[in-house]
């Protein structure tokens, strides 16, 4: 019995197909105007969804280059979580973050792998004749390295007794390194940054750009303690940088960060923070919500483009049920139950929206190939899109076979014979 069942599945599969495929030699224009909906709304929503994931996607690349298990101490916090006025009065009033409470906290702080400090300002540097304005020059203390990721091409990091020392030692970037010399093995020369010179030790390898500026390509770093000969004090971000060791979670640090700075600040238990832990997560939860409300805006712009599409299948059936009326009349005399003729039609509209969600995906991989050769940008079409593109065109189909096929399969044999 089971065997029968899917015998006639398999049978009703290929009539179908057959059918659609007639009536899409036989009506080329009509069949393609009324797919031509499908299309263009399998186009758009795909689109978007492709072009949103791939955002996303390098976003996210992006933000984790900073650390997901890193809790930046500074003095301004980057969001307010759960909404709310940013009260930018009240934390202006806050002290910038010192190093001194960074090696305090290195020597309580049980919870931390690693916690490091730096200030950063775009700053010209000058090699000879050839000078590089607006870099963004990073001065970190020793253990900065344990808690950003790089690869060096040449030369190597500071040593801490560098660091401790205020050694001028600089590594560069690799587009600085090549904007002032025309090659990367520079060791040993000497640069100016701000008329304080410094000697070459290394050069980063080339990150590439993120769509974040997050990329050590365009930047040099020196010790903090050289920094603050180049640095105005109070305009250099200072941060305070610490990264959870692999056991503890990022909450736990944070509980433990903020007690022993309160104590270090001698902040009474009623006194509010005068400082702010900020995370990758504050980011994170702010992305998810922009994303949700483009990808609904990507549904209401693709979402007309289908219905219109199927309002156009469901036309289309119609007419194929008027036209083969009496065809209908004589697989009925035969024999042919109505679940029969319900299939038949039901899986020729399924068809035919997917030949038109087929037709959109290809115009979409077709648009990312073009869009790829001429932006340095990545865009992927993934399976999940290709799916929902797919999954979307047979349920339009269902939808707007539904009535002609029930229609088509409530036709009396006698009476469709005469038509």
């Amino acid at each position: 019995m089971h065997n029968i069942f899917i015998m006639a599945l398999v049978r009703i599969f290929f009539e179908s197909f057959r059918f659609a495929w007639h009536a899409i030699s036989n009506n080329k224009l009509r069949t393609f105007l009324s797919i031509l909906g499908v299309t263009i709304g399998i186009l758009s929503v795909i689109s978007v969804f492709t072009i949103v994931d791939s955002l996303e996607k390098n976003v996210r690349e992006s933000i984790n280059k900073l650390g997901s298990d890193v809790i930046y101490i500074q003095k301004w916090p980057w969001g307010i979580s759960g909404g709310g006025e940013y009260k930018w009065w009240n934390f202006m009033s806050r002290p910038e973050v010192e190093i001194s409470e960074m090696k305090k906290l290195s020597l309580k702080s049980k919870n931390a792998e690693a916690i490091a400090f730096m200030i950063s300002a775009n700053r010209t540097i000058k090699f000879q004749n050839n000078n590089v304005e607006g870099v963004n020059v990073l001065a970190v203390s020793y253990d900065w390295n344990s808690i950003r990721s790089f690869d060096l091409d040449f030369g190597r990091y500071f040593t801490e007794h560098e660091v401790n020392g205020a050694k001028n030692y600089v590594i560069l970037g690799h587009n600085i390194a090549l904007s002032l010399f025309n090659n990367l093995n520079n060791l040993g020369e000497v640069i100016k940054i701000k008329g304080e010179k410094a000697k070459v030790i290394g050069v980063f390898s080339k990150e590439g750009e993120d769509i974040t500026g997050n990329s050590m390509d365009d930047a040099v770093v020196v010790p903090v303690t050289f920094g603050y000969k180049l640095m105005n004090k109070r305009r250099s971000n200072p941060s305070i940088i610490a990264k959870a060791k692999p056991s503890i979670s990022n909450e736990e640090l944070r509980y433990e960060l903020s007690g022993i700075m309160r104590s270090i600040r001698r902040l009474k238990p009623k006194i509010s923070d005068n400082f702010a832990l900020n995370e990758i997560s504050l980011i994170s939860s702010q992305l998810d919500s922009l994303f949700s409300v483009i990808s609904l805006a990507g549904w209401i712009i693709g979402g007309f483009s289908i219905l219109v599409g199927g309002f156009g299948i469901a036309n289309i059936m119609f007419v194929s049920v008027k036209e083969r009326t009496k065809q209908i009349g004589i697989q009925k005399s035969l024999g042919a139950k109505n679940s029969f003729i319900l299939y038949q039609f039901l899986f020729e509209s399924i068809f035919l929206c997917l030949i038109g969600g087929i037709l959109g995906l290809t115009l979409v991989f077709l648009l990312i190939q073009f869009v790829s050769n001429f932006f340095d940008f990545s865009i992927d079409l993934t399976l999940q899109n290709i799916a929902l593109g797919l999954c979307v065109s047979a349920i339009i189909g269902i939808i707007s076979g539904i009535v002609p096929a029930l229609s088509a399969s409530k036709l009396d044999p006698v009476e469709a014979i005469r038509r």
